[in-house]
Protein backbone atom coordinates (compact mmCIF):
# COMPACT_ATOMS: atom_id res chain seq x y z
CA UNK A 1 0.00 0.00 0.00
CA UNK A 2 1.23 3.50 -0.58
CA UNK A 3 0.20 6.64 1.28
CA UNK A 4 1.04 9.63 -0.43
CA UNK A 5 1.42 12.73 1.75
CA UNK A 6 1.13 16.51 0.49
CA UNK A 7 4.20 18.08 -0.11
CA UNK A 8 3.06 21.07 1.33
CA UNK A 9 1.78 19.82 4.65
CA UNK A 10 3.27 16.96 5.07
CA UNK A 11 0.59 15.69 8.03
CA UNK A 12 -2.42 15.25 5.66
CA UNK A 13 -2.93 12.29 3.71
CA UNK A 14 -4.09 12.70 0.12
CA UNK A 15 -4.61 9.71 -2.12
CA UNK A 16 -4.10 6.25 -1.42
CA UNK A 17 -2.90 2.88 -3.52
CA UNK A 18 -3.63 -0.65 -2.69
CA UNK A 19 -2.62 -3.43 -4.72
CA UNK A 20 -4.59 -6.62 -5.27
CA UNK A 21 -1.08 -8.35 -4.13
CA UNK A 22 -1.55 -6.47 -0.77
CA UNK A 23 -4.68 -8.29 -0.21
CA UNK A 24 -3.01 -11.58 -1.35
CA UNK A 25 -0.41 -11.56 0.72
CA UNK A 26 -2.41 -11.39 4.10
CA UNK A 27 -2.28 -14.50 5.68
CA UNK A 28 -6.05 -16.06 6.87
CA UNK A 29 -6.62 -16.54 10.14
CA UNK A 30 -9.59 -19.08 11.01
CA UNK A 31 -10.78 -18.35 7.45
CA UNK A 32 -10.75 -14.41 7.45
CA UNK A 33 -8.02 -11.67 7.13
CA UNK A 34 -8.70 -8.25 7.05
CA UNK A 35 -6.89 -5.10 7.36
CA UNK A 36 -8.62 -1.59 6.82
CA UNK A 37 -7.06 0.33 4.01
CA UNK A 38 -8.24 3.93 4.83
CA UNK A 39 -8.07 5.60 8.06
CA UNK A 40 -10.61 5.72 10.46
CA UNK A 41 -10.44 9.91 9.78
CA UNK A 42 -11.45 9.52 6.78
CA UNK A 43 -15.18 9.69 5.22
CA UNK A 44 -14.63 6.88 2.61
CA UNK A 45 -14.14 3.92 4.33
CA UNK A 46 -12.45 0.41 2.61
CA UNK A 47 -11.00 -2.76 4.18
CA UNK A 48 -9.38 -5.79 2.25
CA UNK A 49 -10.69 -8.75 2.91
CA UNK A 50 -8.80 -12.30 1.69
CA UNK A 51 -11.19 -15.36 2.92
CA UNK A 52 -11.27 -19.22 2.45
CA UNK A 53 -13.87 -20.85 1.21
CA UNK A 54 -16.88 -21.12 3.26
CA UNK A 55 -15.97 -17.97 4.98
CA UNK A 56 -19.31 -16.34 6.02
CA UNK A 57 -20.43 -13.66 7.76
CA UNK A 58 -23.68 -13.05 10.73
CA UNK A 59 -26.25 -11.41 8.74
CA UNK A 60 -26.38 -7.87 9.83
CA UNK A 61 -27.65 -4.28 8.93
CA UNK A 62 -26.18 -0.93 9.62
CA UNK A 63 -28.33 1.68 11.33
CA UNK A 64 -28.05 5.53 10.91
CA UNK A 65 -25.95 7.84 12.47
CA UNK A 66 -24.84 11.29 13.14
CA UNK A 67 -22.52 12.62 10.92
CA UNK A 68 -20.51 15.98 9.80
CA UNK A 69 -22.45 18.81 8.38
CA UNK A 70 -19.56 19.74 6.41
CA UNK A 71 -17.66 16.82 3.97
CA UNK A 72 -15.57 17.05 1.03
CA UNK A 73 -16.38 13.98 -1.82
CA UNK A 74 -13.93 11.60 -1.85
CA UNK A 75 -13.29 9.18 -4.15
CA UNK A 76 -11.83 5.73 -5.33
CA UNK A 77 -11.42 3.56 -8.28
CA UNK A 78 -11.21 -0.15 -8.85
CA UNK A 79 -9.99 -1.84 -11.75
CA UNK A 80 -11.62 -4.53 -13.09
CA UNK A 81 -10.41 -5.12 -16.47
CA UNK A 82 -7.56 -3.64 -18.74
CA UNK A 83 -5.15 -0.61 -16.98
CA UNK A 84 -5.48 3.01 -15.77
CA UNK A 85 -3.04 5.81 -15.45
CA UNK A 86 -3.57 7.54 -12.12
CA UNK A 87 -2.30 11.00 -12.09
CA UNK A 88 -2.23 12.51 -8.64
CA UNK A 89 -2.00 16.23 -7.45
CA UNK A 90 -1.46 17.94 -4.17
CA UNK A 91 -3.47 20.86 -2.46
CA UNK A 92 -1.65 22.96 -4.68
CA UNK A 93 -2.84 21.17 -7.98
CA UNK A 94 0.63 20.36 -8.95
CA UNK A 95 1.27 16.41 -9.85
CA UNK A 96 2.78 14.91 -7.42
CA UNK A 97 2.03 11.29 -8.17
CA UNK A 98 1.62 8.77 -10.95
CA UNK A 99 0.52 5.00 -10.92
CA UNK A 100 -0.28 2.46 -13.40
CA UNK A 101 -3.20 0.66 -12.01
CA UNK A 102 -3.94 -2.72 -12.67
CA UNK A 103 -6.99 -5.29 -12.37
CA UNK A 104 -7.94 -5.42 -8.84
CA UNK A 105 -6.09 -2.47 -8.04
CA UNK A 106 -7.63 0.77 -6.39
CA UNK A 107 -7.12 4.04 -5.89
CA UNK A 108 -8.57 6.67 -2.82
CA UNK A 109 -8.53 10.43 -3.26
CA UNK A 110 -9.21 12.06 0.14
CA UNK A 111 -8.08 15.85 -0.57
CA UNK A 112 -5.97 17.01 -3.69
CA UNK A 113 -7.29 16.75 -7.36
CA UNK A 114 -6.59 13.34 -9.52
CA UNK A 115 -7.53 12.15 -13.22
CA UNK A 116 -7.18 8.85 -14.73
CA UNK A 117 -6.19 7.85 -17.92
CA UNK A 118 -7.62 4.22 -19.42
CA UNK A 119 -4.43 2.37 -21.70
CA UNK A 120 -6.31 0.08 -22.93
CA UNK A 121 -9.75 -0.60 -24.95
CA UNK A 122 -12.50 -2.14 -22.97
CA UNK A 123 -11.21 -0.78 -19.90
CA UNK A 124 -13.94 -1.50 -17.05
CA UNK A 125 -13.73 0.52 -13.39
CA UNK A 126 -15.83 0.70 -10.46
CA UNK A 127 -16.06 4.30 -9.47
CA UNK A 128 -17.21 4.67 -5.67
CA UNK A 129 -17.52 8.75 -3.86
CA UNK A 130 -19.15 9.73 -0.74
CA UNK A 131 -22.42 11.30 -1.07
CA UNK A 132 -24.69 12.11 -1.28
CA UNK A 133 -24.00 13.23 -4.55
CA UNK A 134 -25.68 16.83 -5.72
CA UNK A 135 -24.45 17.36 -8.95
CA UNK A 136 -21.15 18.50 -10.78
CA UNK A 137 -21.31 22.39 -9.47
CA UNK A 138 -21.51 21.53 -6.14
CA UNK A 139 -18.75 18.35 -6.45
CA UNK A 140 -15.84 19.50 -8.15
CA UNK A 141 -14.00 22.41 -9.53
CA UNK A 142 -11.96 21.63 -13.16
CA UNK A 143 -8.40 22.48 -12.66
CA UNK A 144 -8.11 23.80 -16.11
CA UNK A 145 -11.00 26.35 -15.28
CA UNK A 146 -9.94 27.73 -12.05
Amino acid sequence: MKKIYSKLEPDILLHLIHKIADIQSLDTENGLARTNVAPESQFLQMAALHMDKGKTFEPHKHIFKEGSKEIIAQESWVVLKGKVKAYLYDLDDTTMYEEILEVGDTSMTFRGAHTYEALEDDTLVYEYKTGPYKGQTLDKVFLNKK
